[in-house]
C-alpha cells in the first residue's frame, strides 16, 4: 500500500467551489494505466490530470521537442487525449504553491506538445493545437439527418431556438485538439431550459467523432461576457461539464471561421459557463491566425492523500 498526494482544484474560477473541478495528482511517477483509471474513478471529478516528468511519456504521447512536463488525463471511465480545465488546474496549483514560476513551459500530451504560460497573477494560458472547423450541412452528405429537429430533441430545446440562428451560425465540428459539435441557440432562457437526452447526445457525438456537444448563445448573463455555453459529453463519461477549456478554444476558432463578428474579431473573448449547475466560471479565449489560447485561474479546494494498492494487490482503493 502506498499514498499519493491528490488535489481537487477549481479551474476557470476566482474562488473555491466554483468553475470546473479537476483532480490533480502532482507526482504520478510509476502509476500504470489501470491505477490512474481507478484513482480517477475514486476522485470522481470529470477529469483527473496525472503529472509526470516529460521523459516518462507513456503510451500515446506525441511531441518532437524538449518538454518540461507530461500530463495524462482520465475521466472516471476512460482516458482522454486532452483536457483544458485539468491543465489550467494543474499549473494553477503548481504556481500557487511555488513549485513553478511565472513564465513559459512546454507540456507533452497525447495530442502533441503544447505551450503553457503562467502570468504573474496566476492566470494560466494554454496554447492549443491549430484549429479545424468543419461546418455540417444538414442537406449534405453525412449530415442529412442532423437538423434542428434532431438536435433540439437531443438537447431538450425547442428546435425553433436553433432554427432562429441557424442561417447565420451553422452547426459545426470544431477542434483545437479535442473535437466538439458546436450548436448555436437563440436565447439564454432556451439554453437554460435544456433537458438533454444523454443517449441521443452520445449517439450524435459518436457519429461525428466528437467529445460532446457545446451549445451556446450570445445572450449571456454578464455584460462583459461574449457568450454563455453549456457542454454535454456523456460519450466520455461527463453528462454536463461545468466550464470547458478545450471546447472554449474550439468555439473561439469556430466564431472566427464563420465570421460571427463581421470581420471585426475581438482580441479576447470571454465565455461564461456553469451557472445552470451552480458552478459558475469563465474562460478567456484569444484567437490569432492558427494560434488559439485559453486562459483562466484556478483555486485549490482540497489537498490530501489517497491510499493506493500496489500493482499486484487486489484490494480496493480506499480514500
Amino acid at each position: 500500500m502506498e499514498t499519493r498526494r491528490t488535489l481537487l482544484v477549481d479551474a476557470f474560477a476566482d474562488e473555491p467551489l466554483a468553475g470546473n473541478v479537476a483532480g490533480v495528482v502532482p507526482d504520478a511517477a510509476g502509476l500504470s494505466d489501470d491505477r490512474m483509471g481507478r484513482i480517477a474513478a475514486e476522485i470522481g471529478a470529470s477529469e483527473t490530470a496525472f503529472l509526470f516528468d516529460a521523459d516518462e511519456a507513456g503510451d500515446g504521447a506525441k511531441g518532437a521537442n524538449d518538454a518540461d512536463d507530461r500530463l495524462r488525463y482520465f475521466t472516471p471511465s476512460t482516458e482522454v487525449d486532452l483536457c483544458g480545465h485539468a491543465t489550467i488546474a494543474t499549473y494553477g496549483a503548481l504556481f500557487a504553491e511555488g513549485a513553478i514560476n511565472a513564465g513559459d513551459r512546454t507540456l507533452r500530451t497525447n495530442v502533441g506538445d503544447l505551450e503553457i504560460t503562467v502570468d504573474d497573477d496566476g492566470t494560466v494560458w494554454m496554447r492549443q493545437n491549430p484549429p479545424t472547423v468543419d461546418v455540417i450541412d444538414p442537406g449534405g452528405e453525412g449530415g442529412s439527418d442532423l437538423d434542428a429537429d434532431r438536435l433540439g430533441d437531443a438537447l431538450g430545446i425547442d428546435p425553433a431556438a436553433l432554427r432562429d440562428v441557424g442561417a447565420d451560425l451553422p452547426v459545426a465540428v470544431a477542434s483545437t485538439g479535442l473535437p466538439w459539435l458546436v450548436v448555436p441557440v437563440n436565447f439564454l432562457e432556451r439554453l437554460g431550459e435544456a433537458e438533454p437526452d444523454m443517449a441521443a447526445i452520445e449517439a450524435i457525438s459518436e457519429t461525428y467523432d466528437a467529445a460532446g456537444v457545446y451549445a451556446f448563445t450570445f445572450d449571456a448573463i454578464g455584460a462583459e461576457s461574449t457568450l454563455h455555453g453549456r457542454a454535454f459529453a456523456p460519450a466520455v463519461g461527463v453528462p454536463e461539464d461545468p466550464v470547458t477549456g478545450t471546447a472554449s478554444g474550439a468555439v473561439g476558432a469556430y466564431l472566427r471561421e464563420v465570421g460571427a463578428f463581421d470581420g471585426d474579431f475581438p482580441d479576447e473573448l470571454r465565455f461564461e459557463q456553469g451557472h445552470f449547475i451552480d458552478r459558475p466560471g469563465h474562460v478567456r479565449v484569444r484567437v490569432s491566425g492558427d494560434e488559439v489560447r485559453v486562459g483562466g485561474r484556478a483555486m485549490v479546494s482540497m489537498d490530501g492523500e489517497l491510499r493506493v494498492p500496489a500493482e499486484d494487490d487486489d484490494e480496493i482503493i480506499e480514500a
